[in-house]
Parts: structure tokens; C-alpha cells; sequence
């Protein structure tokens, strides 16, 4: 799940100035991707391919679903884990989810 970092609403005076300097904000998922770790070359070639959509995001969100006898799961389970991990991030329970910036660089937050 892809997600851009907004200034939200009615922001304080103090909630600008950290958002200004790269901290703070509200999380809104912009976009979903459902791939087979076989499907992404490197972090730099999703990032490439996300600039064709047109959309900003800021932070990338990763999880894995694991399939049965090596069958990987059906769109089906991905879409329902989407629809999960959209409500997480809306709630701010980002814990259990791999986080990254554009430049790949792991995210850890507090």
C-alpha cells in the first residue's frame, strides 16, 4: 500500500512547522499493488513503475500473504488484505507492516 503524507486539517502552528521539516502528518493510502516477490526486479523498478501512475505517495507499506502448497494466495486474499492494512494505516497501527520511503530506505516509527 502506497501512502502520501498529508498536513491535516485545522493543522496547529507546531504541526506545520514538523510537517515542513519532514515529520508528522497524516497518512492517506493512495494506492495498492498486488505482486509475487517474483514480479519486483529491485525497490528502484517499483518505484519507477509507480511514477507512471501519476500518483505521489511518500511511504510504501509491505506485507506478504503466504499461499498453500505453493500455490500463492488468490487476488481475492490480496484484496481483502488490502482492505485491512488501508484500515490499519487510517488508524495509525502500522507496526506489523514493513515500511519504506522512495528511496528504500527503512522507516521505523514512534
Amino acid at each position: 500500500v502506497f501512502a502520501e503524507s498529508q498536513l491535516p486539517d485545522q493543522a496547529s502552528e507546531i504541526e506545520k512547522r514538523r510537517f515542513d521539516e519532514g515529520q508528522g502528518g497524516v497518512l492517506t493510502p493512495v494506492m495498492c499493488v498486488d505482486k509475487l516477490p517474483s514480479e519486483i526486479g529491485s525497490f528502484a523498478d517499483l518505484v519507477q513503475e509507480s511514477q507512471s501512475t501519476g500518483q505521489n505517495w511518500d511511504i510504501m507499506f509491505a506485507a506478504v500473504l503466504s499461499g498453500r502448497a505453493g500455490v500463492a494466495p488468490a487476488s481475492e486474499a490480496a484484496e481483502q488484505a488490502f482492505k485491512k492494512m488501508i484500515d490499519a494505516i487510517h488508524q495509525g497501527a502500522v507496526s506489523s507492516f514493513l515500511a519504506f520511503n522512495r528511496a528504500g530506505e527503512l522507516l521505523q516509527f514512534s
